[in-house]
């Protein structure tokens, strides 16, 4: 019999590779043992005055050591490409990043000795591109934000390296369940608290996987704390969320590390309670009132958090509730020091903060945040 057909019987094919299965067993080991060498980010407590009864509590990602929230979504990364054996020791990485993704990224890849390079907008701050060539990776940049993915798969076609797509596998890559992802990481750590199972949880989406996360684990602990997922302008997921349309798409957002042009495959809107849409200029007034009021600098998509957070803690003063409120420090402000941080950058974007610094003012004396500009009442679809 002719043995050469797809369909015979008897035959085998055999690809084991044991030197490559030892690479790969190496380089799961190198992941997480820096996993392992770090300890868990911090849980802050924000000063709001203590008769107002609500501790708010910011989880500080900026200290992982690629100073962002990115650092767990890259190692996930990594481990789940090592896994599927889709990342191999002869492997280009290529990742389609608005920034922080990428230099995290970009760190692993180096520790593996694997070429990266970061498929990013033509807008992304200088001290990103700054920090992801530092790491070892290489920028290749794009007039157009949305063309991002089609040139990333391009790129790896091209070279025959592995597009780690953080837009469609974010929330698949994460354990959901445990294994210290962020959620059982800030639960465990609110145990002792007077209020360790918080009203709110608030975070912003990118990939969407961080929301995805938390919202599944909150259901599967039978925990009743609700999910708000804070988005700024410019942002399609907004309008997916209060239309039920999944293939809305928008202009793209000014906040990096959040708000996309379109819905992303991680984004998981079932398991999201609220969202609020939040102005740029809120989000930057946010930022540096949080950096002067809490003492640590946080970057753009932290204030556009803390926007939301004040939003639902004048709605929690006001039905007399008691409680707790959690969000997350997502990075740095040094990395926006010629953007968010620069009064120059906002004259030319158009953006006044001014009122918005005055309302949260008002806020942290009150317990109210009043409505501000042609947004007002800022938003927001339960």
């Amino acid at each position: 019999m002719d043995d050469r057909g797809g369909g015979t019987v008897g035959g085998t094919v055999d690809r084991c590779d044991p030197g490559g299965r030892a690479w790969i067993a190496e380089a799961i080991r190198l992941v997480e043992a820096d996993a392992n060498r770090s300890a868990d980010t911090h849980l802050h407590v924000f000063p709001l005055p203590p008769e107002w009864g609500i501790d708010l509590y910011l989880k500080d990602e900026s200290v992982h050591p690629t100073g962002s929230l990115k650092h767990r979504l890259a190692r996930s990364l990594f481990l789940y490409g090592l896994a599927n054996g889709w990342i191999t020791r002869d492997t280009t990485i290529i990742e389609a990043s608005s920034g922080s993704t990428a230099v995290s990224e970009a760190y692993f890849a180096r520790l593996l000795g694997l070429p990266f390079v970061a498929v990013m907008p033509a807008s992304t701050s200088p001290e990103k591109i700054a920090l992801i060539e530092f790491h070892g990776g290489r920028c290749h940049l794009v007039d157009e934000p949305g063309a991002i993915y089609d040139e990333s798969r391009r790129l790896a076609a091209e070279c025959g390296g592995h597009f780690m797509d953080q837009f469609t596998f974010a929330e698949r890559a994460t354990d959901w369940r445990g294994n210290n992802n962020i959620a059982e990481s800030i639960f465990e750590q609110l145990r002792l608290e007077r209020f360790p199972e918080p009203s709110w949880v608030v975070v912003g989406a990118g990939t969407g996987g961080t929301s995805a996360t938390i919202g599944r684990y909150v259901r599967f602990r039978r925990f009743q704390t609700r999910l708000a997922v804070v988005d700024p302008e410019g942002s399609a997921f907004y309008g997916s969320f209060e239309d039920h349309d999944p293939g809305r798409t928008a202009s793209g957002s000014r906040i990096e590390g959040i708000g996309r042009p379109r819905v992303e495959p991680s984004f998981l809107p079932t398991v999201i309670d609220r969202m609020i849409r939040v102005p740029d200029a809120a989000s930057i007034a946010a930022m540096r009132w949080t950096s002067a009021v809490g003492g640590r600098s946080v970057g753009g998509s932290t204030g556009t958090n803390m926007w939301g957070v004040a939003r639902l803690v004048t709605e929690m003063r006001a039905r007399g509730e008691r409680g707790s409120v959690v969000t997350l420090i997502c990075d740095g402000g040094e990395r926006y020091a010629g953007t968010y941080g620069s009064d120059t950058w906002l004259r030319t974007q158009g953006l006044d903060i001014a009122p918005y610094l005055v309302a949260l003012e008002r806020f942290l004396e009150t317990g109210d945040l009043p409505d501000v500009g042609p947004d007002a009442p800022g938003g927001g679809v339960t």
